[in-house]
């Protein structure tokens, strides 16, 4: 149940990051807000994971799914670039998340 909690921060953490491109500098008040709500309840919800999990390796999956969720995002709602070097090191963040969740007692 931790390791899903820490997910859904950083699912949250993508939400906050990608709706700062919608808020067009804070001056639109929905996605500001929705943006902020994001903000909240992703950090509400890695402050639960950490109470379970090393503080290291729960903010190191955090930001990484947020990373690669906010990179692929990027790409395919605001058309920014696929190129073979971003898909690359996509999938390096995605294996060291995956390395952390293996090396971390369950």
């Amino acid at each position: 149940m931790k390791w899903a909690i820490l997910i859904l921060a950083g699912i949250f953490e993508v939400g906050w990051a990608i709706g700062l491109k919608y808020t067009a500098g804070f001056t639109k008040l929905w996605p500001t807000i929705w943006t902020a709500v994001a903000l909240i309840v992703s950090l509400l919800l890695l402050g639960l994971a950490v109470r379970d999990l090393p503080v290291g390796t729960a903010y190191s999956v955090w930001v990484g799914v947020g990373a690669a969720g906010t990179v692929i995002l990027g790409i395919v709602l605001l058309g920014e670039s696929a190129s073979p070097a971003r898909l690359i090191s996509i999938g390096l963040i995605i294996a060291g998340i995956i390395g952390l969740r293996l090396a971390t007692p369950a």
